[in-house]
């Protein structure tokens, strides 16, 4: 607990945009997978989208052309840029470190997106 700190959440009319940021220590963040993932109320918690350390994107197929995942090396940070929200977004969106070995989670922070 403690090492991602997660910032951006609110809420978005659809048809809009919000950025989520997600900074952790430069040794976690050197080493790691970082991912966002989400979780809608009564669903399970699904993959976003990740981006391994030498910059390879991975996208959940419904998140594919709206939403980007980034990485700045020099802030030890992650983003999610989130376009052409939908309702269906609406989730506790989580960022996440891979280290293989060891997973770390952020806190959460709760996207709600209005129609």
């Amino acid at each position: 607990q403690g090492h991602l700190a997660e910032s951006g959440g609110g809420s978005a009319q659809a048809g809009g945009s919000l950025r989520l940021s997600c900074v952790t220590s430069t040794s976690i963040f050197r080493v790691s997978t970082m991912g966002w993932y989400r979780q809608a109320p009564g669903k399970q918690r699904e993959l976003v989208a990740q981006i391994t350390s030498g910059g390879a994107t991975n996208y959940a197929d419904s998140m594919k052309g709206r939403f980007t995942i980034s990485r700045d090396g020099a802030k030890n940070t992650v983003y999610l840029q989130m376009n052409s929200l939908k309702p269906e977004d609406t989730a506790v969106y989580y960022c996440n470190a891979d280290m293989r070995s060891l997973q770390l989670w952020g806190q959460g922070t709760l996207v709600t997106v209005s129609s």
